[in-house]
């Protein structure tokens, strides 16, 4: 007679109901170097600002098969009981797919998802849910609108504007001192931006009293969760980046809107926490060392800019990243 006794959870239910939101957030740190330097302390503030100012709402961390300095922390604030659901994967299986695990693993009716490298204001999960629950056939929300996101997949909510009871506003109408902490964060030229959206204009919808701007991005965003099911690719492609604005287009092509809150609730990151992030952070009590993310131009920048020394720079970085990161073949 191999069993002694009876499990003692039989017959017994579980105290615990999850939220009507779950917060989802996808991980990734391989290792400290490169471009992954800073990477750890950006994905703490992220992670602290997410949890300080989003209380009582369960917590789902996906990490993509990260080094165990980023491991261990998330095991950390598991125990801490700051996590309710720490998926650990032991290999990098692509941000789609990483999504397609979570997305069917949160309980939560909503699912509040967001990259490693965003930053979080007090209110940001009320500001979007309001969208959310006032206009009918929402697919996602942002926190922080970004201009360049209404080249494509927003045919349904611009379609929305024609609706009775729908106010609208057209033109330049997101300060340049969002967009411009937008284009800092990701390292993208201000003058190349400004050419690619000179002819889009910004679009504010009013509809119940409750205002948005049309399009979302894909970074972050609030999504009924079964929205978001019906719009993931049905199969695995193993591909470790892309796709997501083909899931953009498709949450519009299935007729939901994507917008975006009219003030930014959200911050960018990147992958350094930068003078103006460290300084939020102190300012919401989220200790950050900022970093001085410009640095002066060295003397020999113009030569190292050059094409034929640059693509030997390039083939050099290569070959050292590879023999690094070489492994003995079996």
């Amino acid at each position: 007679m191999p069993r002694l006794g009876m499990n003692p959870a039989r017959g017994r239910t579980s105290d615990y109901q999850p939220t009507r939101v779950t917060l989802a957030m996808l991980t990734y740190f391989p290792n400290p170097t490169g471009y992954f330097k800073d990477r750890l302390d950006v994905i703490r503030l992220s992670l602290d600002s997410l949890i300080a100012h989003t209380p009582d709402t369960d917590l789902l961390v996906f990490d993509n098969g990260s080094c165990p300095q980023l491991v261990d922390h998330l095991r950390d604030l598991q125990s801490r009981g700051l996590i309710t659901y720490l998926l650990l994967s032991r290999h990098n299986v692509g941000k789609i797919g990483a999504l397609q695990i979570m997305f069917n693993a949160a309980p939560g009716e909503i699912i509040a998802y967001s990259d490693d490298d965003m930053f979080f204001l007090p209110g940001w999960l009320d500001a979007c849910l309001n969208i959310l629950d006032t206009y009918p056939a929402v697919g996602m929300v942002s926190g922080y609108y970004v201009r360049w996101q209404m080249k494509y997949g927003n045919d349904s909510a611009l379609k929305f504007l024609k609706r009775a009871g729908v106010r609208k506003q057209k033109g330049k109408l997101w300060p340049d001192k969002y967009e411009e902490h937008y284009l800092d964060n990701y390292g993208i030229e201000w003058e190349k931006y400004s050419k690619d959206v000179e002819n889009i204009d910004d679009v504010r919808l009013t509809y119940k009293g409750v205002d948005a701007l049309v399009s979302a991005q894909h970074m972050q965003f609030v999504t009924p969760r079964r929205v978001i099911l019906e719009a993931l690719p049905p199969t695995w492609s193993g591909r470790l980046m892309g796709q997501m604005q083909e899931l953009d287009s498709t949450v519009d092509q299935k007729g939901f809107l994507r917008l975006s809150t009219p003030e930014p609730v959200t911050r960018f990151l990147g992958n350094v926490i930068g003078p103006e992030m460290s300084q939020m952070a102190r300012q919401y009590g989220l200790l950050a060392k900022g970093k001085t993310v410009k640095k002066p131009r060295h003397p020999l920048w113009f030569i190292l800019r050059s094409g034929r020394v640059n693509v030997w720079m390039w083939k050099l970085y290569n070959n050292l990243f590879d023999l690094l990161n070489s492994r003995e073949k079996v």
